[in-house]
This record gives structure tokens, sequence and C-alpha cells, in this order.
């Protein structure tokens, strides 16, 4: 069984994504199946997922364990923007 599920966090509040998420999280472990999640909030992603396929305009850059992905340059390059990512902040 697999599930696809696009942007269904957008517009939702923190309490609302984490109910998305605890049932998500039951459906995986009481019917099988399997997600793929397609989200732009991290928080959601970065918490609740155990394997992630970043991408940047639609060209996989990172693969891996969400800590795996988070350190990824590329991955910190292409969503933090390489001058934030080198100062530690934006200017």
């Amino acid at each position: 069984k697999l599930l696809l599920l696009d942007e269904v966090m957008a517009a939702l509040n923190n309490q609302e994504m984490d109910d998305v998420l605890n049932l998500v999280q039951s459906l995986q472990q009481r019917e099988g199946i399997t997600f793929i999640i397609i989200e732009h909030h991290m928080r959601a992603i970065m918490t609740r997922c155990s394997r992630i396929v970043a991408l940047n305009f639609g060209r996989k850059i990172a693969e891996g364990t969400p800590r795996e992905v988070a350190d990824d340059p590329m991955v910190v390059e292409a969503y933090l923007g390489s001058t934030l990512a080198t100062s530690g902040g934006a200017t």
C-alpha cells in the first residue's frame, strides 16, 4: 500500500499539522501503508520522516536520514543560500 500526500499541511496551524502527522503515523503502523510526502514544512518532515529526498528545481540533491539531509552542504545552499549559510545569519 502506498499513499502520496502532496502539500497536505499547507495553511495548517501547528496543532493541525501534528494531528495530520499523528494520523499518518497511526495509519503507517496499523495498516502498513508507505507514505510519500511532498511538503515544504520542514518541522513536520524532519521530525517524523525516516528517509528524506531533497530536490532543487526538480533535481535530487540529497537523500538520507533527516540529519544527513539537514547537514548536506547542497541542501543548506539550496534552501538557505550560500551567503546565509556561511555567514551564520541574514545581513
